[in-house]
């Protein structure tokens, strides 16, 4: 009896998992079909949902910080804002927690790091930040040197660092003792090789054009911003990132 009860309850455990896994696939399926549809606060909604069942799924963390990040940054109101950037920093700390050799996982810290940044915080933790971004975007990008968003990350580091203006830069001048080695000609290389990787990721083709015009190749960021108005929207921010670029484009025209 003890045997026959020990195979049903090994049964049992098979099924509940069988049925949690299809639960999984077909929720993800559906997270991806809103984000082809660019709906983002439904493809999160869903990404949750998966993520109640299981937690340390480092995929699905990553997505969660991805879409908390593109939606706090089209927020208004500051508070909100905030909200979206700090869940999108705890969707990152949760997948570094998970597995701190994924460069997914750096990639999403590094990220939502960066988004830390652009909120009214005091001087210390704007440096923390700064910091931050760069030591796991360069961790990202050595466990997986073909990252293309990690790539994007290190690049748009480099490209902030000799752009920063106002109290960012004061902030990261006082405390790091002057500002890091930012490199427009780092930035620029690591950008050029994610849109190898990645060509439609709109958001690192206007940085990349804005790259070369801050350092002093025109032509070459009025050939990228012709072809990024012309690229299709895969995410709800690409309108206005395409906007921006049209712009951009014809102020150099």
């Amino acid at each position: 009896m003890k045997t026959k009860f020990l195979i049903w309850i090994g049964i049992f455990f098979c099924l509940t998992n069988l049925v949690i896994a299809q639960d999984i696939s077909l929720l993800a399926k559906e997270a991806e079909n809103f984000e082809r549809q660019l709906k983002e606060p439904e493809a999160l909604a869903k990404y949750k949902q998966i993520l109640l069942q299981e937690p340390s799924g480092i995929k699905y963390l990553v997505k969660a910080t991805e879409l908390e990040i593109a939606m706090g940054s089209r927020e208004k109101d500051a508070n909100n804002k905030r909200l979206f950037f700090e869940s999108a920093l705890a969707y990152a700390e949760r997948a570094i927690k998970a597995d701190s050799n994924s460069a997914d996982a750096h990639y999403a810290m590094a990220s939502a790091s960066g988004k830390m940044t652009d909120l009214d915080i005091d001087n210390k933790k704007i440096v923390a930040y700064v910091k931050s971004v760069k030591d796991h975007a360069d961790k990202a990008v050595l466990l997986q040197p073909n990252h293309a968003r990690a790539n994007y990350t290190l690049g748009k580091w480099h490209y902030e660092m000799v752009t920063l203006s106002g109290f960012k830069k004061a902030a990261v001048k006082l405390f790091y003792g002057g500002l890091p080695n930012g490199d427009l000609d780092k930035a620029i290389l690591y950008m050029e090789k994610c849109r190898t990787l990645e060509p439609y990721f709109v958001t690192n083709q206007l940085d990349l054009a804005k790259a070369y015009k801050e350092n002093r190749q025109p032509a070459k960021a009025i050939e990228i911003l012709e072809r990024l108005v012309k690229m299709p929207n895969r995410s709800f921010n690409d309108m206005a990132l395409k906007a921006e670029g049209a712009k951009l484009l014809a102020s150099l025209q």
